[in-house]
């Protein structure tokens, strides 16, 4: 663990929250993806589909991010809507969500995997007298969902979602949402995350200390972190 200049010459007595990011932080990503695949794997079974497994996953990819791309700023879009997106492009027309999303929900729930270390932390926050909470760009029902697959939900004083409040990092907006649910200053606040535009720079502009896990090097790292059980040499400053 590493701390910046800024951290060190100004760094608060006692901290008041810790939030989190889900996907790449607490969510292993590569297991979604796994998921995913192997959804993208039945439809191509299923429908007769003349794409390999690798060309068809890149046809649902595409129209996945596509989706994304095509949101004005920050302005939240539903990834289940986006999947949809996908669902079309592959099997080439619109399939009605029953027919697609019970399988949908089993590869992933039977798939994701949360990072090593991160429920063990998140449960021995909560342990301390301090704010535990989720700022995340997720579907609300979604996030939720992965964090009681986890056994961490309850440890959560506070989750707030892009869905929740119509935008997403780096807005200024979820992150003031999650602040006012946590009654804590930004200064004395942590936000843990693996995109440094998004999550790190992002809660900085809003006074929080970012802690980068896989994010960029930048100058708005507070922290930098190898494993999630570092937080917690954070929090007790040692």
């Amino acid at each position: 663990m590493s701390a910046d200049e800024r951290t060190i010459d100004d760094e608060p007595a006692d901290w008041e929250a810790v939030f989190w990011d889900i996907g790449g932080v607490i969510l292993e990503l590569e297991s979604v993806q796994g998921a995913h695949a192997a959804f993208v794997e039945g439809l191509v079974e299923e429908h007769g589909l003349e794409l390999s497994v690798e060309e068809a996953v890149d046809v649902w990819r595409t129209a996945v991010g596509d989706y994304f791309r095509e949101r004005d700023g920050t302005e939240f879009r539903s990834a289940r809507e986006g999947y949809a997106r996908g669902v079309e492009a592959l099997v080439g027309e619109e399939l009605p969500r029953e027919t697609w999303e019970p399988d949908f929900e089993a590869h992933v729930e039977s798939s994701i995997e949360p990072i090593s270390g991160a429920p063990e932390t998140i449960a021995a926050l909560a342990d301390r007298d301090i704010h535990v909470g989720v700022i995340s760009d997720v579907d609300d029902e979604a996030g939720k969902e992965m964090l009681e697959a986890f056994g961490v939900r309850d440890h959560f004083d506070s989750i707030t979602t892009s869905e929740e409040v119509g935008r997403t990092k780096p807005d200024p907006e979820i992150f003031e949402t999650a602040l006012a649910k946590a009654s804590v200053a930004p200064e004395r606040s942590l936000m843990i995350g693996d995109r440094y535009d998004h999550d790190v720079k992002g809660a900085d502009e809003m006074g929080i200390h970012g802690v980068a896990f896989g994010a960029a090097d930048g100058p708005a790292v507070s922290y930098r972190i190898e494993s999630p059980e570092e937080v917690l040499e954070i929090v007790d400053g040692t």
